[in-house]
């Protein structure tokens, strides 16, 4: 049995299906991201589990408990939220013993942990200060520390790092996988940030409008979408829409306008049949798509616009395929030109099908 279970679970405001019949498994120690946009249910399923918000319908099962019914402080959940909610008038130490206080933990183990906690998000020298006197990124580790100080069995993080500025936001990604993993606390964060969740996540669930769409590995959402939401919505992909006009035990032939592209099986996600006449969606992403000279390629193309991303050129080509973006690696060289004629190419293995509307000819 998974250490965390939500079967069914299902909220409605009025009229309103905020979630609806969301079912997810979480193991002992994981480190699982609920990812997507404004709106799509994510922070509702972290109140649920977290008890601030009562399920509509379902179960949630924490260890073998049944929580569902259970007010917040009788979870024993660490939560930081996302205005890290820290009592300005207290000092980092009183701040981080706050909910060992409230269980009446002994004074001697109270400073131990304490101390403990704060060692690991490594604030020690700064156990006197106030909230005001700390850095964003260091009142971040407070609230972390206040979390971890009372052991709790899951870890609850409602969009820890959006104050961040983009620098220390990704220097606190590293930093927070760092301390989960020492810890070892089955962590659940909400974040609608793919960069952060593909970087330091065992697992991603994408939703959209109240629905789980995809729960993978980082790599297997990114590499492996399994609709067009989720393609669109975790990086950037170029997406064509086609007609199926063959298929064997290899591949799938697609007409995209005048053009017939290969897409390797498998030809669907959840083995579904893909026929002969089919309307389908394939998705390339940029960085699959390589640049050649005039002439060689796939397919002819001219460059519209181009953009410098520090280690990456990200180009728009407009050809007869539609606009494609194509990702290259900055090797120094003099970047190709506005206005220019190239040719670009993939490898049968880039081209994914995310999309299927039926319609047999």
């Amino acid at each position: 049995m998974s250490f965390l279970t939500l079967a069914d679970v299902s909220k409605s405001f009025g009229n309103l299906h905020a979630v609806a019949d969301l079912n997810l498994s979480v193991e002992k120690g994981e480190f699982v991201s609920l990812l997507g946009p404004s709106g799509c249910g994510k922070t509702t399923t972290l109140q649920m589990i977290a008890g601030f918000v009562q399920a509509s319908t379902g179960r949630i099962v924490l260890d073998g408990r049944d929580i569902t019914d259970m007010k917040p402080n009788q979870r024993g959940l660490g939560i930081v939220f996302q205005s890290y909610a820290l009592f300005p008038h207290m000092t980092v130490a009183q701040n981080v013993r706050f909910g060992l206080d409230m269980r009446r933990v002994g004074k001697a183990e109270s400073e131990t942990r304490v101390r403990e906690a704060l060692s690991l998000v490594r604030l020690d020298a700064l156990a006197d200060r106030f909230p005001r006197e700390l850095s964003g990124g260091q009142r971040q580790r407070v609230a972390i520390a206040r979390a971890i100080v009372i052991a709790p069995p899951v870890l609850l993080l409602d969009e820890p790092m959006s104050n961040l500025d983009a620098k220390l936001r990704e220097e606190m990604q590293f930093e927070l996988r760092a301390i989960q993993r020492r810890v070892g606390t089955t962590t659940i964060m909400v974040t609608h940030d793919q960069s952060e969740a593909l970087s330091i996540s065992d697992r991603v669930v994408v939703m959209e409008a109240g629905r789980i769409t995809q729960v993978d590995t980082p790599y297997r959402a990114y590499e492996r979408p399994e609709n067009r939401f989720v393609s669109e919505f975790i990086g950037k992909a170029n997406l064509f829409s086609g007609t199926v006009v063959a298929h064997d035990d290899a591949n799938l032939h697609v007409t995209i306008g005048a053009d017939r592209i290969e897409v390797g099986r498998p030809l669907h996600p959840h083995g579904e049949s893909v026929a002969i006449g089919d309307a389908v969606t394939v998705c390339i992403r940029p960085e699959k798509v390589r640049l050649d000279v005039s002439g060689n390629g796939r397919v002819s193309a001219t460059v519209t616009s181009r953009f410098f991303l520090g280690s990456q050129w990200l180009y728009r080509v407009d050809c007869r395929l539609g606009e494609v973006l194509v990702c290259c690696q900055n090797e120094g060289d003099e970047p190709i030109a506005e206005g220019e004629t190239v040719g670009i190419d993939w490898k049968r293995e880039a081209v994914r099908l995310v999309g299927r509307d039926v319609h047999h000819a």
